[in-house]
């Protein structure tokens, strides 16, 4: 049954009198494992809008509903916590359909007969044809189960159920900024409010997002949250993220974020953006020489807080804290053990000063097939790191971002349970208010 087909449909009391209007239907939802369950209608009644709850309906099809009594209770209808009206909270709003890592228009909700009880099985995800500005019928409807979405539902009262599901946090961070780009600001609102749960996946989201969208986020939120999200990433991005806050803001946000990250930021932001300087990572895996392969990969196993793509070289420094080489960490995995890293190193690795323009950068990257590029100053002292994804971000035209992104694989979740397994038995008792 759909849902658009059901509302305005009469109600009829038992003594067959039209008692009023099928307004809207209300569901609770009850995690990502089932089926939301119909328990009840909002009814239309002389003007006003009422609770006719399941245990009062005899019979429910797509033409009219039949009641088991000749009256409904007028009192006017009000929403408790958790109760999701399908007409004003789904139809015609977006979802985030979670297999695809894309908001989704639901343009219609089916709804299905479980043998105890009726629930919300489907959604409809394409536009319905027109004929001669007439919507024509439901058949080829694009019909997709329920459990593919997460709903982003602006009722407050329910946020509470929404935040069980919690599968947003299941997408990768550049899918979740993606979500983001796409929002308006009630969608960006509630999915930024799933993220905030988790403050690392938070903090990598915003890594992410397109430094425009960002700061706009970042604009509506109090200067307490916006330091404790930049203290959480990563150096570099949270320097261009407080070049980008307005000047009035910048110090005090600066002074509320973690005195090593602070001065890690303020650091970077003494350099050019587009300069070798304004790339780098200053968190950069070093050992000392004499140091062996094992204790080497010891360092790097121990390097939890730097991003992976630093982590693939390891700088030896002489006894000034100068480099002197670099080596592989393929190299370190495939040497003995106790073998020196200077047996393993490049001795002469590239490098460049941090005044080294993007270009630069990005051409030594790809004449020596260099994942990642040391930064040093003119006593040779390491100051940082350029990984290639850095390099990437930066040298991509803004038209590419606009593009449409490329078709991906994608995989429909598998659900063991049918319908009616997963809601039979669960439904209200006959007359009871949710």
């Amino acid at each position: 049954m759909h849902l658009s087909g059901l509302l305005g449909r009469p109600i009829i009391a038992r003594d067959g009198d039209e008692v009023g209007r099928v307004e809207d239907v209300i569901v609770r939802l009850s995690g990502p494992e089932s089926y939301p369950a119909v328990t009840g209608l909002v009814a239309g009644v002389g003007g006003r809008r009422v609770f006719v709850s399941t245990g009062q309906i005899a019979s429910l099809t797509q033409q009219r509903v039949d009641l088991l009594q000749n009256k409904v209770d007028l009192r006017g209808f009000e929403r408790r916590d958790g109760e999701v009206l399908l007409r004003a909270d789904l139809l015609d709003h977006r979802l985030i359909d979670v297999p695809a890592a894309e908001l989704i228009h639901a343009y219609d909700v089916e709804l299905e007969d479980t043998g105890s009880g009726w629930v919300l099985a489907r959604l409809d995800t394409r536009r319905p044809a027109r004929l001669f500005g007439l919507l024509k019928s439901h058949d080829g409807h694009a019909s997709r189960d329920w459990k593919a979405f997460e709903p982003l539902i602006g009722h407050n009262q329910s946020i509470e159920v929404r935040r069980v599901g919690g599968r947003v946090s299941t997408l990768k961070p550049a899918q979740i900024a993606d979500l983001l780009e796409d929002a308006d600001k009630r969608e960006g609102g509630e999915i930024l409010d799933r993220v905030h749960t988790d403050p690392e996946l938070e903090a990598d989201v915003f890594e992410e997002l397109d430094p425009d969208k960002a700061n706009k986020l970042l604009g509506d939120m109090t200067d307490t949250e916006v330091a404790a999200v930049l203290g959480r990433m990563r150096a570099d991005d949270a320097a261009d993220a407080v070049a980008e806050l307005r000047q009035s803001r910048r110090r005090r946000v600066l002074d509320l974020m973690p005195a090593g990250q602070r001065t890690k930021v303020i650091t970077l932001m003494g350099f050019n953006p587009s300069s070798a300087g304004g790339l780098m990572s200053v968190d950069v895996v070093e050992c000392p020489a004499g140091t062996t392969a094992a204790q080497a990969l010891a360092r790097i196993a121990a390097a939890r807080s730097l991003q992976p793509e630093a982590l693939l070289k390891m700088h030896v420094l002489g006894e000034s804290r100068e480099l002197i080489g670099v080596v592989s960490v393929i190299a370190l995995v495939q040497a003995e053990p106790q073998l020196p890293v200077e047996k393993l190193m490049d001795t002469d690795p590239v490098r460049v000063a941090p005044d080294a323009d993007l270009t630069d950068v990005a051409l030594l990257m790809a004449d020596f097939n260099l994942a990642t590029i040391p930064v040093v100053d003119d006593s040779d002292r390491v100051l940082g790191v350029v990984t290639v994804d850095d390099v990437l971000e930066a040298t991509i035209p803004d038209d590419w971002r606009r593009r449409e992104p490329a078709p991906r694989p994608t995989r429909e979740p598998t659900y063991t349970a049918t319908v009616e397994s997963t809601t039979r038995g669960t439904m209200p008792q006959a007359g009871d208010r949710p």
